[in-house]
């Protein structure tokens, strides 16, 4: 039980609940072009930010605890910042941990996958990014794990497929991490193991694709990883030099190649093996997990798939559980918003629909399953249409709308939160009309709440837990140009933004006892603090702080 949370004697409560609804996908765009949010009619939210104290808080990277800041944020980690008040590391500071305590070797997917291969004697494979980037994969983390299969569980046999990096490190530095790697596989090999570079190629050419631009990349990876199919070498050092002599291309777009002793390659992946995928940042990982997992699949012919057991390093789509099981867990969080605020007796309900129903209560709880307490909390699942978005761009805002307008006027709650997907659904699907339409009824369903909260006499707070519907079109990283497609029109981009995202405080019986002007250069942990501070409550002692400023 945590400690109980003490009352603010610098506030006064309000009449109504305090209501923080979160706009999934809402930021502030870093470019005119492709920007929905700011092209949208959104008289509204631009309403909001013009009469009520606001400020932008950062909803990537190192701000929701992801190792750099060149990491986009996630409806996952989001939702984790904002519900538990403070970061927690996650992606490669997670596995660092996880290797460290021995978490990820004594969990029960790496055991499912070990298991797998002796029962059948068959091979352990590793798919990745070869290099110590730290952007999408570190190859300590490969490492280790070859280390640990080969000196404790006896795994007999294991493949590496190198996806070659000169993006995140060198552009030509591959037999820097080739030639070491083979004197450290040589060393395993002593003990008897059979611990060998099976495959390869180019991030850029092969397996990497994302956002389903060029899956003919994904069809080549799969023809070498898992077929054996592809130009032959004797070691993936001969591959690099001679290939690179051929093309004078840099790593990233090498073309693929097999390693092979007599003409048959040594490592096809088969059925009876276990596959890990052994990247932890997911965009680049969906599409090759698609073609391992999926039963219909139709964007190239996979030829006889193989029965494996297939691991990603992390869950790359917390939205669609992709993949189906993973090595490292989501971070251990306690103290979380929704157990203190229990814990004060505060009378809750946490609403979405079915998309982001999840991300309101299981998430935002710290990934902690049911309620923390029956009487004081209901969480309520509004089910989503099975349609494409773009098809139904407004999804179930307007319904999520009308129960939380009842909740308000029936005066059961002090604390309501709840969740608009369109923002991060359409704006995933890329088109832009689509997302247009999605942040457009968005807005008319804040119109509707700013008018019930202020009837009620309530604060209703608006954030986001990233951006993504703010950055629709592929831009030059050098010139900031929009990317245009052969026939002229603008490369959509469906991934998430590494834009800020609001915070605005509409406080309509206000009392004059914080500054109207908010604290800047948070993150979205601060809500926490926000939320209780607001509630009449003084926060936790290690809470990031809130965005309010007292006065004295």
């Amino acid at each position: 039980m945590v400690e109980p949370l003490k009352k603010n004697p610098k506030f006064t409560r309000r009449r109504g609940p305090v209501v923080l609804a979160i706009l999934d996908g809402v930021g502030y765009g870093a470019y005119k072009e492709g920007d929905a949010v700011a092209e949208a009619m959104t008289q509204n939210l631009d309403s909001l930010r013009a009469h009520w104290p606001h400020t932008k808080l950062k909803a990537h990277g190192t701000a929701v605890g992801l190792p750099s800041d060149e990491d986009m944020g996630n409806s996952e980690v989001g939702h984790n910042a904002i519900g538990c008040g403070r970061v927690y590391a996650q992606g490669a500071k997670l596995v660092n941990v996880s290797i460290e305590t021995g978490a990820m070797f004594n969990g029960p997917v790496w055991k499912k996958l070990i298991n797998y291969v002796k029962q059948n004697n068959g091979t352990l494979h590793f798919i990745g990014l070869f290099s110590d980037g730290n952007v999408h994969s570190h190859l300590d983390h490969l490492k280790a794990m070859l280390v640990r299969a080969a000196e404790v569980e006896g795994v007999k046999r294991a493949r590496i497929h190198i996806l070659l990096d000169g993006r995140d490190v060198g552009e030509t530095s591959a037999l820097e991490y080739i030639d070491p790697f083979e004197e450290f596989l040589g060393q395993l090999n002593r003990k008897g193991v059979d611990y060998r570079i099976a495959s390869g190629g180019g991030r850029q050419v092969i397996t990497m694709d994302r956002y389903g631009a060029n899956w003919d990349m994904v069809r080549k990876g799969w023809e070498v990883h898992v077929h054996g199919i592809g130009r032959q070498f004797a070691s993936a050092h001969e591959a690099v030099v001679t290939l690179r002599k051929e093309t004078n291309a840099i790593d990233q777009d090498l073309p693929p190649f097999v390693i092979a002793e007599n003409g048959k390659p040594v490592g096809p992946i088969q059925d009876g093996d276990s596959v890990i995928f052994f990247n932890f940042r997911g965009d680049r990982a969906l599409e090759i997990t698609a073609a391992f997992e999926q039963e219909h699949f139709d964007k190239f012919d996979r030829g006889k798939r193989p029965k494996v057991e297939y691991a990603g390093m992390m869950e790359y789509d917390g939205d669609m559980h992709v993949p189906k099981q993973y090595l490292v867990s989501p971070p251990a969080i306690d103290r979380t918003v929704g157990e203190f605020l229990v814990a004060a007796g505060v009378r809750q309900l946490a609403i979405s629909e079915t998309q982001k129903f999840g991300h309101v209560t299981y998430f935002f709880n710290g990934n902690r399953t049911g309620k923390f307490d029956e009487k004081l909390e209901d969480y309520v699942e509004i089910p989503s249409d099975v349609v494409p978005f773009e098809d139904r761009p407004w999804m179930k805002c307007a319904e999520i709308t009308d129960y939380v307008i009842q909740a308000i006027q029936s005066g059961k709650y002090d604390f309501i939160r709840l969740n608009y997907p369109n923002g991060d659904m359409v704006g995933h699907t890329g088109i832009y009309e689509a997302v247009l339409c999605a942040i457009e009824a968005v807005d008319l369903c804040l119109g509707r709440l700013v008018k019930a909260v202020e009837q009620a006499g309530g604060i209703l707070i608006v954030s986001a837990d990233h951006g993504n519907s703010d950055d629709m079109f592929e831009h030059d990283k050098k010139t900031g140009k929009v990317i245009l497609k052969p026939d002229g029109t603008p490369k959509a981009k469906t991934a998430h933004s590494l834009n800020p995202v609001p915070c605005i405080i509409f406080d309509p019986e206000g009392k004059g006892e914080y500054e109207p002007t908010l604290r800047e250069g948070l993150g979205i942990s601060s809500l926490a603090a926000t939320c209780i501070e607001l509630l009449g409550y003084i926060p936790p002692s290690d809470y990031d702080p809130s965005v309010l400023i007292w006065k004295a």
